[in-house]
């Protein structure tokens, strides 16, 4: 079992910047991978990014160039550095580990960018 909690949402203007952070309990190296997944209202949820414990990663098309994904093994931590933040980021976005067929959510954070 892997609980997983979110930090770091907010308010932000556009162009704007916000890191987000997913704190695992357990050793996250062992998670073969790690993601961050957002849904805006009356949308489907879907991938942002993610990391393999390898630290291969994949990105959305929408967020190439402008959003990084880390994980900080030590921590067991996982972050989503966002840049050039755009009102279309909005949505609550949440931190999502994948075990074999097993696949575990965060609560959620809420992030709104302002035009």
């Amino acid at each position: 079992q892997v609980q997983l909690v979110e930090s770091g949402g907010g308010l932000v203007q556009a162009g704007g910047s916000l890191r987000l952070s997913c704190a695992a309990s357990g050793n996250i190296f062992r998670i073969p991978s790690m993601g961050w997944y957002r849904q805006a209202p009356g949308k489907q949820r879907e991938l942002v990014a993610s990391m393999s414990s390898g630290g291969s990663t994949n990105y959305a098309d929408s967020v190439k160039g402008r959003f990084t994904i880390s994980r900080d093994n030590a921590k067991n931590t996982v972050y989503l550095q966002m840049n050039s933040l755009k009102p279309e980021d909005t949505a609550v976005y949440y931190c999502n580990a994948k075990i074999i067929t097993n696949s575990y959510w965060g609560q959620g954070t809420q992030v709104t960018v302002s035009s």
